[in-house]
């Protein structure tokens, strides 16, 4: 066996940028046409068969089929955490519009101890103008959202020291806010973002990126580029790529190398520098795909 689908892991769900060996490949369960029990049935499953992490995605209704079930991102990871033991669980991406990041620092920190630190926070600006309108929820131009994102990664990283924390933000503004338990250790934050600029914010803050493989590739040159303007290097911010851009239903594994050749596939994604990789799964064909792929490491 060549290492597993979670080999790369220095700790459970929170394996080291740069490390050597092959990245981790973690699982991004559909969450717009299933139920719970589907999710934390596949959960256990995927656990068990030795996969990086869980991750899911933050939507609230399906584009053009509004009466499908939609799994609400946070309760679902925390009972995903409750019924596994090893694996990590992962947001890919939390959109900053959806809560304010002081209560999403709350979250986080429960979520943290809960799982006896296995989450990863991904969190990034928003890009379903639709789902805002139908929600009542604001959709400002991406300018503003990005603003809002570098601002929000802030008052995280503040409330997690566990306070108190007083500060006066263009968008957000805490009085004396105290967060406990402060989670030990502090999640991995990655920075999600498809433009160039939140590409950028992720090269000068972020722990890691966290992007679809299409959007990496469109902006690789500009990421190498930022990272040496911020004085960094690849080993200092994780690159997260996600597999699912594109895909839905029953094709988001077909044909799939992460099922018919995932070294081969590992192994080309490593050269380009992918520290940690999420595949989609939305079915039960795709979850049984992956559990037989994880047979083969």
């Amino acid at each position: 066996m060549v290492g597993g689908p979670g080999s790369g892991a220095s700790e459970p769900g929170r394996p080291s940028g740069g490390q050597p060996g092959p990245p981790p490949i973690g699982v991004a369960l559909g969450s717009i046409g299933v139920d719970i029990g589907w999710w934390l049935d596949s959960a256990r499953r995927l656990d068990e068969a030795g996969y990086d992490a869980l991750w899911c995605w933050d939507h609230f209704v399906s584009r053009g089929r509004l009466a499908d079930p939609v799994v609400e991102q946070w309760t679902t990871l925390t009972a995903a955490a409750a019924v596994t033991t090893r694996i990590g669980v992962g947001t890919f991406v939390t959109n900053v519009m959806n809560r304010h990041p002081a209560v999403v620092a709350r979250m986080a920190a429960t979520l943290q101890q809960l799982s006896s630190g296995r989450l990863t926070l991904g969190i990034g600006a928003g890009g379903n103008p639709g789902e805002h309108a139908a929600y009542g929820i604001p959709f400002p131009p991406i300018e503003e959202r990005v603003g809002r994102l570098e601002e929000a990664v802030g008052v995280i990283r503040a409330l997690w020291t566990g306070g108190p924390v007083s500060r006066e933000g263009r968008f957000y503004s805490l009085q004396d806010a105290v967060a406990f338990p402060r989670p030990e250790p502090a999640p991995r934050l990655l920075i999600g973002a498809s433009s160039p600029r939140g590409m950028r914010l992720a090269a000068r803050i972020g722990d890691g990126w966290a992007a679809e493989a299409d959007d990496f590739v469109r902006l690789e040159v500009a990421w190498h580029h930022a990272l040496e303007h911020e004085g960094r290097v690849p080993g200092d911010v994780q690159l997260v790529l996600g597999f699912g851009s594109g895909r839905s239903g029953e094709d988001a594994l077909q044909g799939s190398p992460w099922t018919t050749e995932p070294l081969e596939a590992l192994a080309t994604w490593q050269a380009r520098g992918a520290d940690r990789i999420v595949v989609p799964a939305r079915t039960t064909p795709d979850v049984d795909a992956l559990v037989k792929a994880a047979e083969r490491w």
